[in-house]
């Protein structure tokens, strides 16, 4: 475990990618609205309060940075697909995250955070699209995992595993759970790999 994620602090939020500050490397968290993406950032920076949590979906409106030192960083992507956002705000979302995935020299991997019940909605599709055009790896964080029993999780994840490489998407996944504090080990791995160059072994 890589306690160098337990001292991440809110450094700065840009409402435009090109207002991000300069970094070394850093690793990006999407995920549609009520996915538990904040808690899933929380629960991996044993930080309940770092990433914003709500009851209500879409809460995160901003790209906000949290620092690990010497220039790496966390970064908590705008919540997408949730129904009551306008159309353009939808359009200044995709923008701003073509624009981010695309350009981004120091993103070195995306953590798309999915709830394991509905995975691969038309939205993860819509982000998966924007990612694919960048350099950054993808890295598929199925939460929620205590929901469901142990069958039932090894069974979505292999349900998933088979539709990304139906679709020839190059992506390493694993199950999560906030609650449980489940896949944090994993998710540490990958993060190691993407910002300090470590061999990834999940599992």
């Amino acid at each position: 475990m890589n306690t160098v994620y337990f001292s991440a602090q809110f450094h700065s939020s840009a409402s435009d990618p090109y207002r991000c500050p300069e970094s070394v490397a850093e690793v990006a968290f999407a995920g549609r609205s009520n996915a538990g993406k904040s808690s899933a950032i929380n629960t991996i920076t044993r930080n309940g309060k770092l990433a914003r949590t709500s009851k209500t979906p879409g809460r995160t409106q901003l790209i906000n940075h949290f620092a690990l030192g010497d220039g790496r960083f966390l970064v908590d992507l705008p919540g997408y697909g949730y129904a009551q956002v306008s159309r353009d705000r939808q359009k200044q979302w995709q923008a701003a995250m073509r624009r981010y995935l695309g350009s981004r020299a120091s993103l070195k991997g995306l953590v798309l955070v999915m709830d394991i019940r509905h995975p691969l909605t038309e939205s993860d599709w819509q982000l998966i699209e924007l990612q694919q055009q960048g350099q950054a790896a993808l890295h598929i964080l199925l939460t929620k995992a205590d929901k469901l029993s142990k069958n039932q999780v090894s069974s979505s994840v292999l349900r998933v595993q088979d539709q990304l490489s139906a679709a020839d998407i190059d992506a390493t996944l694993q199950d999560f759970s906030s609650l449980n504090k489940q896949g944090i080990d994993d998710c540490h791995a990958v993060l190691d790999s993407w910002l300090f160059d470590r061999s990834l072994t999940i599992g």
